[in-house]
C-alpha cells in the first residue's frame, strides 16, 4: 500500500510541568480537562508546523501508554502492584499498572474521553494508540489472587483482547486513519534473561506464548482493517523515565514475526547497540512499511543527520527504500512523568524526523 507516513512518531509527548502539577494535586475534573485541552492544542499544533506527516495528541490524558484500558476496566487493584525491574543510569524508576484481581468490567469505551477532541482539532491525519492486549498477563497477574477470577494467563489474555479488539474496531469505523498497538512485551521473546523469566515465573513456554501473543494481536488488528485504515504494531524494549527492561536484535523471532503480524507497519526500536542490526528485516514481506527507530527519545543529543541517512541506507539492503519511514524509537512519555529531556529537546528530534523525512524521500 501507499506509504504516506514517512515522518512518524510513536505518540506520547512529554506533559509540560503544570499538567503534572495539577495531576499531583488531584485539581477537579473540569479544569483538569481545561488544562489537557489547551496543551493539546499546543501540541498539535506544533506537530504540523514541524511537517509530521501524522499528529497524535501526546497521550496527554493518560497516566501511561496504558491507562486508557485500566482507567475504562474495573477489576485492576493498584495496591497490589508488583514493582518491574528496570535499566540504565540510576535505574530508580517504577510504574504502576495494578493487579487484576476481579473479573474485568468494561465502565466506558477506552479513548471516549479522548477520541472527540481530537477528531475535532486534528487537521490532517491522526493517530491513536493502544495497549497491547499481549502487555497484562506479564505485569497484571499474580498468583493466589488473579487466578481466582482467571485460571490461568490465557484466561486474562483473551479477556483483555476482546477490549482492545472493540476499541480498534470501533475507532477504524469512527474514521480514525492510524491506528497503532504498543506492544513492548515480544521483547520478552528475544532477551535470553527475559524468556527464562517467562518459563520460570509464568510457567509458560515462550515459543507456545509468542505465537498466542501473534494471535492475539491479529484478532485486533483484523476487527480493525478497513479500507483507508492504516494498522501498525510498535516494538520496543521498555521506556520509562529514560529506562528500559530487554536487550537483544529481533534475531530470534523475526522470521514468524513479520511473516504472521496482519499489519501495514512495524515501527521498530534501532536507537542503539540494544536493538540488533537490520539483516532481519530481511523477512518482511514486500509492501509493508517499516519505520526505523533511529532516533532516541531517551537522551538529549541530537543526532547527525548524515548519520541517519547512512543507517537508512543500511535498511534499504533489507527493505525497498520506499517502504521506510522514520521515528524516534519510542515516544517521549510512556509515562506520565516522561522521560530525561527537555521538551525543547523533544521538538528537537521531531524536527529532524520531519527534515530528514523531507530529504530522503522529498
Amino acid at each position: 500500500m501507499a506509504n504516506p507516513f514517512r515522518a512518524d512518531h510513536i505518540g506520547s509527548l512529554l506533559r509540560p510541568a503544570e499538567l503534572l502539577e495539577a495531576r499531583r494535586a488531584h485539581a477537579a475534573p473540569e479544569p483538569l480537562r481545561a488544562l489537557e485541552d489547551r496543551h493539546i492544542l499546543r501540541v498539535l499544533a506544533r506537530q504540523r508546523e514541524l511537517g509530521l506527516d501524522v499528529v497524535t495528541d501526546g497521550e496527554l490524558r493518560r497516566t501511561n501508554f496504558m491507562s486508557d484500558l485500566t482507567d475504562a476496566v474495573d477489576g485492576f487493584d493498584t495496591a497490589d502492584a508488583v514493582a518491574r525491574s528496570w535499566q540504565g543510569d540510576g535505574a530508580k524508576v517504577s510504574s504502576v499498572t495494578g493487579i487484576v484481581t476481579n473479573k474485568l468490567v468494561q465502565r466506558r469505551a477506552l479513548t471516549a474521553h479522548e477520541l472527540p477532541f481530537l477528531r475535532a482539532h486534528a487537521t490532517g491525519p491522526c493517530k491513536v494508540t493502544l495497549p497491547s492486549a499481549t502487555q497484562f498477563p506479564a505485569i497484571a497477574y499474580k498468583r493466589g489472587i488473579t487466578d481466582q477470577a482467571y485460571p490461568t494467563h490465557s484466561d486474562l489474555l483473551r479477556d483483555i483482547a476482546a477490549i482492545i479488539a472493540a476499541e480498534m474496531q470501533a475507532l477504524a469505523e469512527a474514521g480514525i486513519p492510524y491506528l497503532q498497538i504498543d506492544a513492548p512485551r515480544y521483547s520478552y521473546y528475544i532477551d535470553p534473561k527475559w524468556r527464562a523469566w517467562l518459563t520460570s515465573e509464568l510457567g509458560v513456554d515462550p515459543d507456545a506464548a509468542l505465537d498466542e501473543a501473534i494471535r492475539i494481536d491479529n484478532a485486533c488488528f483484523d476487527a480493525a482493517r478497513r479500507p483507508g485504515v492504516t494498522v501498525a504494531i510498535h516494538l520496543c524494549r521498555g521506556n520509562n523515565r529514560s529506562h528500559w527492561y530487554a536487550e537483544g536484535g529481533y534475531d530470534a523471532i523475526a522470521e514468524k514475526l513479520f511473516s504472521e503480524l496482519r499489519v501495514d507497519r512495524f515501527l521498530l526500536e534501532y536507537d542503539d547497540d540494544r536493538s540488533g542490526g537490520f539483516e532481519p528485516l530481511r523477512f518482511v514481506p514486500r509492501g509493508k512499511t517499516v519505520v526505523l527507530g533511529l532516533i532516541s527519545s531517551k537522551f538529549p543529543a541530537l543526532e547527525a543527520p548524515a548519520d541517519l541517512r547512512r543507517r537508512i541506507d543500511a535498511a534499504a539492503r533489507y527493505v525497498p527504500l520506499d517502504e521506510l519511514a522514520l521515528s524516534p524509537q519510542c515516544g517521549f512519555a510512556s509515562t506520565m512523568d516522561g522521560n530525561l529531556v527537555t521538551e525543547d529537546d523533544q521538538w528537537a528530534k521531531l524536527a529532524l524526523v520531519a527534515d530528514t523525512a523531507r530529504a530522503v524521500w522529498r
